[in-house]
């Protein structure tokens, strides 16, 4: 089970294929990463299919972000 576990975080490394061509993207439209994200989202048609999925990374890894935030605080206590 542990090397499932060590291997089942690296998909996020693996996934990243273009560090911050997404972040330039939303930098070059004068948005944050989440506003561009959730632009991209609700209007898939003007973008290319590799802007759309890099959108749904973001959002993705945002929500693990908040959810080991959150899981870090419980841990303190």
């Amino acid at each position: 089970m542990a090397s499932r576990r060590g291997s089942s975080r690296k998909w996020i490394q693996e996934a990243i294929k273009r560090p911050g061509e997404f972040t330039e993207k939303a930098r070059r439209r004068g948005m944050t990463v989440a506003q561009f994200a959730e632009h991209v989202i609700r209007n898939p048609e003007r973008y290319d299919t590799r802007t759309v999925r890099q959108a749904h990374l973001a959002k993705t890894l945002r929500k693990l972000a908040r959810r080991r935030k959150k899981g870090s605080k419980r841990r303190k206590r």
